[in-house]
């Protein structure tokens, strides 16, 4: 914590009161720091077992009375179900009931570690646990007080030019602890210390990070790793998370929590304040790919050189995303900073149907890290001048449309699976199955093969010979049968326009 913030009540500071006269026995046998351990109150039994009425954290003080008849074993029983119970010290009156502290229990408590120590006749046990309970209150007034001053401070830092890392860069100097605040894509933005979290913990808190956020759920967690714990809380609604903010300390009480609780609400509400500028920073982005669309780059040069920076040098590639990505506030973050790292090797912005995305030809690799990364499909055009973005545009659309896996779809993979595949629609195959209705019927009606003999035909390039070869039947049936499918068709299938219409509806109904 800050320094400001006084250290808990703890066995040393009640053995420090002068006015107590209180005495450790065999403080060499204790594990180093056993004496600082926070105490929460200080208690007085008789009891042979007063466990049941004890709670963790407590100093117990007593005067041996349930020790008249006890041998060793009893001493090392009861030491070990006050040790089990978390008590952090046992205070023995002497000369109340017995001389002196049995040295069975002196024994009994060097081989637990338990802190023991002698509380002399003249020092009433009341005075004891007195001194206890004002440092105790004195404690919660400090910690109250500070609470109040730190979030006094991360207020004032909010007021700041860069509010939202001012506050978290108090919240780290209060808390004497590592901050980190994390976009909605999951990447770390800003950290104070910069360099104070351990490279592992940084990682496995990424990890975690990313893993909340894309449930898209408000949420909070705790991770531990390479003795860091650090404690992950979304900011942001539910279905529109802003980020995350990471802290890396241990055991945080109410006040440091009421401070951090403080903070996230500023955080998020700054980040909210944010977002309505970057809705209409999109909206001026949509507003450059639809002035890039008109295959004239001249205006959306100008217009986004002094905001964006130039644009990607040509030959470019366009991709395109689907029409969801437009609302993934994660994506948008994440294209925003990459395209601030690499001025002129990004540009980006919402199209009709996604969001359109223009790199260099050489450096199309950052298309792939975003379908593999968001697991989106990315459709992705042939290299091209900004002269023909319309075009380019339209091909990656058209790659997009064609697959429905995540990953990139490049439009040279589409050209190269041919014609058909682009009009491979439900409307299409609709018509074609229109189209051969009248001779699968026939078929159906009359026991003739005019569907099968017409597509064999077709493939054979309309050779009567090789066709009844591949049928197994004379030529003239073959005729014959032709001749009765334009007359059951209504067509001339003399004419290349009609053979090819028909050829392509026989593909698309396969």
């Amino acid at each position: 914590m800050a320094d400001t913030v006084p250290a808990p009540p703890s066995l040393r500071a009640l053995l420090s009161r002068r006015d107590l006269h209180l005495r450790l026995v065999a403080d060499d046998d204790l594990a180093p720091g056993i004496l600082d351990r926070p105490v929460r109150w200080v208690h007085s039994s008789d009891l042979v077992d007063p466990t049941p009425f004890l709670s963790e954290g407590l100093v117990l003080l007593t005067t041996g009375t349930q020790f008249a008849d006890a041998d060793a074993a009893d001493y090392e029983a009861y030491v070990g179900r006050l040790l089990a119970r978390g008590v952090q010290g046992l205070g023995f009156g002497t000369e109340v009931v017995r001389d002196g502290i049995p040295s069975p229990l002196v024994s009994a408590c060097r081989r637990a570690g338990m802190p023991l120590f002698e509380v002399p006749y003249r020092t009433p046990f009341i005075a004891v646990a007195r001194a206890g309970a004002e440092a105790i209150a004195a404690d919660a007034y400090a910690r109250r007080s500070w609470s109040l001053a730190a979030q006094r401070a991360v207020s004032l830092a909010a007021l700041r030019p860069d509010g939202l890392s001012a506050t978290l860069a108090e919240l780290a100097r209060q808390l004497d602890c590592w901050v980190g605040l994390y976009d909605a894509a999951g990447a770390l933005r800003s950290a104070f210390p910069a360099d104070a979290l351990p490279p592992e913990a940084a990682d496995a808190v990424a990890a975690e990070v990313t893993t909340m956020l894309r449930r898209g759920t408000r949420a909070a967690g705790a991770i531990r790793s390479g003795g860091s714990a650090v404690s992950v809380q979304t900011l942001g609604r539910g279905g529109h998370l802003r980020g995350a903010l990471a802290i890396a300390a241990d055991d945080l009480d109410h006040e440091a929590r009421s401070v951090v609780t403080a903070v996230v609400a500023m955080a998020a509400l700054a980040l909210e304040q944010q977002d309505g500028l970057g809705r209409a920073i999109g909206t001026f982005r949509a507003g450059l790919v639809h002035a890039l669309a008109s295959d004239d780059p001249t205006l959306a040069r100008r217009a986004a050189r002094d905001l964006f920076g130039p644009l990607p040098a040509a030959p470019i590639v366009v991709g395109l995303t689907a029409a969801t990505a437009t609302r993934s506030t994660a994506l948008t973050e994440w294209l925003e900073t990459r395209a601030q790292e690499g001025r002129g090797e990004l540009f980006f912005g919402r199209s009709d149907d996604g969001v359109a995305l223009v790199v260099p030809a050489a450096g199309r690799a950052v298309l792939d890290e975003i379908a593999d990364r968001f697991e989106l499909v990315v459709g992705c055009s042939a290299p091209t001048g900004y002269d023909a973005f319309s075009r380019a545009l339209t091909q990656a659309r058209t790659a997009r449309d064609r697959t429905d896996q995540a990953g990139l779809a490049d439009f040279a993979d589409t050209a190269r699976a041919g014609l058909l595949t682009a009009l491979g629609t439900e409307a299409a195959r609709t018509v074609a199955a229109g189209t051969l209705a009248p001779l699968r019927s026939h078929d159906d009606t009359d026991g003739s093969a005019l569907v099968a003999t017409l597509d064999a035909w077709l493939t054979h390039d309309c050779s009567h010979e090789a066709t009844a070869q591949a049928l197994g039947i004379h030529r003239h049936t073959v005729r014959a049968r032709i001749a009765l499918a334009q007359r059951v068709l209504g067509r001339d299938l003399s004419s290349f326009a009609a053979r090819a219409e028909l050829w392509t509806a026989l593909r698309l109904a396969e």
